[in-house]
């Protein structure tokens, strides 16, 4: 009996590692397909586990949000300091947001986590302060310059991301597919956003003009929405959207 019980503890960290990895590879393909709010039972059916086997690892929803996502969290950190070390504030800027905007395009997870505030989740903690810190020293050095409106706040430009930030997922998805209901067009035809995954820098670009004493006059980028995916954006954000896997009524 020495012998065997010897023998089952390795046996069962290993299988105890093995249940954690599953947990978690299922649970950031929940949080991406559904957001942060996803049912934690969809992701234990997911990993083959049941309930009390995902309890046992995180005891709580933000215990399996920040072990998702810690290490995801440390490259907008990391491009932070490479914004404010920037020679040019404004390119410093602009460098920044691409990646952050990158990041709440990729998924539904990524965007509620920095796009709102969870309790609890220690890394998200951190991007966040770190995020306030890199966007107000840039700020800064901004007005010094006379680049940037002299009335303009870290808390205003936070809020017009943050609100901006939260319909990328839904416009990213808009724009995942060509426009069935408008005319033909031939491939060369630059109004058409079909396919487009970086739609959202042609918002984002306003808006940073409005930040801007002078703003440029060149063109925006990323091509100009369709009434038709308008209409799905706005569906998209909407608490009626259809989840990834639901059916609709009737199919």
């Amino acid at each position: 009996m020495t012998v065997g019980a010897r023998d089952g503890a390795p046996r069962q960290r290993r299988d105890a590692r093995r249940n954690r990895e599953l947990l978690l590879e299922a649970a950031h393909e929940v949080f991406t397909e559904q957001g942060l709010d996803a049912p934690l039972d969809v992701i234990a059916r997911r990993a083959g586990v049941g309930n009390a086997t995902l309890y046992r690892h995180f005891p709580t929803r933000a215990a399996l949000v920040d072990a998702v996502f810690r290490d995801s969290l440390t490259g907008t950190m990391d491009a932070g300091e490479r914004a404010r070390k920037a020679p040019d504030a404004w390119a410093g800027l602009t460098a920044y947001l691409e990646v952050v905007f990158r990041t709440l395009a990729a998924d539904r997870g990524s965007n509620d986590l920095m796009t709102t505030h969870l309790r609890g989740v220690e890394s998200l903690e951190a991007v966040h302060g770190h995020n306030r810190r890199t966007v107000d020293a840039l700020l800064s050095r901004l007005r010094d310059e006379g680049t940037v409106r002299a009335d303009v706040t870290t808390e205003d430009v936070l809020f017009g991301l943050a609100a901006l930030g939260r319909a990328v997922p839904a416009l990213t998805a808009a724009t995942a597919a060509p426009d069935t209901t408008a005319p033909d067009t031939t491939a060369t035809d630059t109004t058409a956003t079909g396919g487009a995954p970086d739609a959202w820098r042609r918002p984002l670009a306003l808006f940073l003009a409005g930040l801007r004493t002078a703003p440029a006059a060149g063109p925006l980028p990323a091509p100009a929405l369709t009434a038709a995916e308008l209409a799905e954006v706005l569906r998209e954000l909407g608490p009626h959207r259809t989840r990834a896997g639901d059916r609709e009524p009737g199919t």
